[in-house]
């Protein structure tokens, strides 16, 4: 937040931070909004942390519910999956989304899912519903700037690079390495003044 007071900072939560049980995931909640200065924190849920999501927005924490795909569990997914994508998946995660805003969530994130389960969840709920790969009918859209900018050796499918920024750093790396090499560093800014290398090498 220092380095950027005006916006509005989302704190992720990691791994482990809230489901272990309510008091930790209440207490390291908070830790981002005293500690971190955070606006918000996410918590990548379904209805089995409802009780816990409530306990935390009802201490007074602004709390996103990430549904869909959920990066914190790709491993026992067996890898990064999409969600959704069948008409009993699509209904578990509307009925997800209500369930959330009905227990305090002030915003949700769908991530890669089908255009179609955004649209219903904008439709049945009333609070800001961002987009990770999950359509133009959110009402924003979120990616990783490391994936646009070509700076990842994998990116999923809805976060294309738009850059190649990635090998060009690496070119600009392998270019002062062979300058190091050939000691070809350029002119040395920094002189002694006059007479003053003399008298400190007589």
């Amino acid at each position: 937040k220092r380095g950027a007071p005006n916006v509005f900072v989302m704190g992720d939560m990691p791994f482990l931070s809230y489901q272990v049980d309510e008091a930790s995931a209440v207490t390291n909640a908070g830790r981002f909004m005293t500690e971190g200065n955070a606006d918000a924190v996410k918590l990548e849920v379904d209805r089995n942390y409802l009780d816990r999501f409530a306990a935390i927005c009802n201490a007074g924490v602004a709390s996103v519910a990430h549904l869909g795909s959920k990066p914190q569990q790709a491993k026992q997914a067996g890898g990064y999956t999409s969600a959704g994508r069948n008409a009993d998946a699509a209904q578990i995660i509307v009925e997800d989304a209500i369930a959330f805003e009905q227990a305090g969530a002030s915003m949700l994130l769908l991530e890669a899912v089908p255009e179609e389960v955004s649209s219903a969840v904008v439709s049945a709920t009333t609070i800001p519903v961002i987009g990770c790969g999950a359509g133009t009918d959110c009402h924003g859209q979120v990616v990783v700037l490391q994936d646009l900018a070509g700076l990842t050796k994998w990116q999923p499918a809805f976060a294309k690079p738009t850059s190649n920024l990635g090998i060009e750093l690496g070119n600009v790396a392998k270019n002062w390495m062979e300058n190091v090499h050939s000691s070809s560093l350029g002119t040395h800014p920094y002189k002694m003044r006059d007479g003053e290398s003399q008298r400190f090498t007589s």
